[in-house]
This record gives structure tokens, sequence and C-alpha cells, in this order.
């Protein structure tokens, strides 16, 4: 599921930001399709009734539970990274959504994604967002 080739247009800092959201899109992408495996390879278990004590079944259901809410959050980074995609081509990467000041290079280095910089993304946690 890898996406399309570098823009033409890209350089510098817009080049290394697109790099970073690329690099992290197909980690994100390949641990998606590994964790499906995993989910699907315990469904079809559990419909096979491989597991019979009800602590395995237990234990079996959480961890099915846990793969999809991993699932369900390497989704939603990828929604992210294609939503940062778009406002690179725009060239509006990198301001926060609350203050619209610039984004630390520190911040996107770490989370290339991201849409609130430290000071707003703090302040949100405070509040309970």
């Amino acid at each position: 599921m890898a996406r399309k080739k570098t823009p033409l247009n890209y350089t510098g800092k817009d080049l290394e930001h697109y790099n970073a959201l690329m690099e992290t899109y197909n980690q994100v992408s390949s641990n998606m399709r590994l964790r499906a495996g995993e989910v699907l390879d315990r469904s079809s278990a559990d419909k096979r009734g491989v597991t019979t004590h009800m602590a395995d079944v237990s234990s079996d259901n959480a961890s099915h539970e846990i793969g999809l809410r991993q699932l369900s959050e390497d989704g939603d980074i990828l929604q992210l990274i294609e939503e940062a995609l778009e406002r690179l081509s725009k060239g509006e990467y990198g301001k926060c959504h609350d203050c619209g000041e610039m984004i630390s290079e520190a911040r996107l280095k770490v989370r290339p994604y991201a849409v609130f910089c430290i000071k707003c993304k703090t302040k949100r946690e405070e509040m309970g967002y």
C-alpha cells in the first residue's frame, strides 16, 4: 500500500517533511497488515473452537479487542498522515491548528503528522480533550 512517488516540486524542508510522512505512513501500513493477520488468525481460531477453557477464551477475547483497537488507532494515524500530506501540498504544513504558530521541528520529527504545537497539545490534555 505504498503511496505515489515524491512530488517533484518538494525541496529542502518540504522534501524532508514529505519523506518523514511517507516513512511513517509505510511503517504504520506495514504494522496494520501484520496486526490484521493476527486478528484474523485469532478470529479463525475462535470459530474453530480451538480454545475451550473459559480463562483461555477470556484472554483470547481481550487480545482480540486490543488488536482491533490498535488497528483502529493505526487507521486514525494514516488519516492524519493523509491530511498532513494535503497541508504540505498547500504550504500549510506544520502550523498549529489552535494557535496558528509553527510546530517545532523537534515535534514534527517525532510525530510528523502533528496538528498541535506542544503548548496547545499540553493545554488540550490538561482540559481533557
